[in-house]
């Protein structure tokens, strides 16, 4: 499977930053990618105040969107996140979307971590003020195999990863927009941890550099494979990043290494 990594600057004209998700999706669809993956909020990066505003419901006018590109290139289409609204809840959910090659809605997962701060000199972030959390873990078969769904500050929680290892995946999304204050010490570091314990592909489609009110985005896109080594990394800059994920050697390195069948599930479940 050939993944292309979207790194994306989004800021706070979703029209704009959809129009630039569909330009580069179809230049993955050039370079023959199976699958194009979206970072965190591709839609909408700027005020919290404007989250009610640019929120949609699914299905909505960015799923129909991404569908009919899916449809339209033949390709897996990682819908990386958007503001969703749901009926009836007064708080928004963060919600990463698959859909296939024939633009079917594959899965929807609502980010279950949320990442509320204060920085020094930064203006707070509290995604939990406008962000209800998610309640599901969420795993999708494709032709390819199972992919794992989870966004952002998810990754520092390695217990879901565990737990879609342990439904399967052997693929895990991680679509971002990791602050460069915490990006340039942790991001590699926690995904090729995710990779080398699951003994999973790592898949992490990223924002990059500034974005309204005051915060910039660490970018660097990667693919790490399930040994941990990163086998694709994205330039400082917008534009997509080929990766080959190459299952057969999945298999060989859990084979020749095989923790996951060493779990002590009786102690630890």
């Amino acid at each position: 499977m050939l993944i292309a990594l979207v790194q994306m600057n989004s800021r706070d004209d979703p029209e704009v930053n959809l129009q630039e998700a569909s330009r580069l999706i179809e230049a993955a669809a050039a370079e023959g990618a199976d699958l194009a993956a979206l970072p965190e909020l591709f839609t909408y990066l700027g005020p919290a105040s404007e989250h009610p505003r640019i929120a949609e419901p699914i299905p909505g006018p960015t799923t129909e969107r991404l569908s009919a590109l899916a449809a339209r290139h033949r390709m897996y289409i990682l819908g990386g996140s958007f503001l969703e609204r749901v009926a009836g809840e007064s708080r928004l959910c963060n919600t990463s979307t698959l859909f296939d090659r024939s633009g079917n809605l594959l899965a929807r997962y609502r980010k279950l971590h949320l990442f509320d701060v204060d920085l020094a000199g930064q203006v707070p972030y509290r995604e939990s003020a406008t962000v209800a959390s998610g309640s599901e873990i969420v795993t999708a078969d494709t032709e390819f195999g199972r992919v794992g769904m989870s966004i952002c500050y998810d990754l520092r929680f390695p217990e879901l990863y565990r737990a879609l290892a342990s439904q399967g995946a052997e693929v895990f999304f991680v679509p971002a927009a990791f602050t460069l204050h915490t990006g340039k010490d942790h991001w590699e570091v926690l995904l090729r941890a995710r990779a080398i314990e699951n003994q999973a592909y790592v898949v992490a489609a990223a924002q990059v550099g500034p974005h309204p009110p005051i915060r910039e985005c660490y970018g660097n896109s990667l693919v790490a494979d399930p040994w941990g080594t990163v086998i694709a990394r994205a330039p400082n800059r917008v534009g997509i990043t080929l990766a080959p994920v190459d299952f057969e050697y999945l298999k060989q390195v859990r084979r020749e290494l095989p923790a996951l069948a060493h779990r002590r599930r009786d102690l630890l479940g």
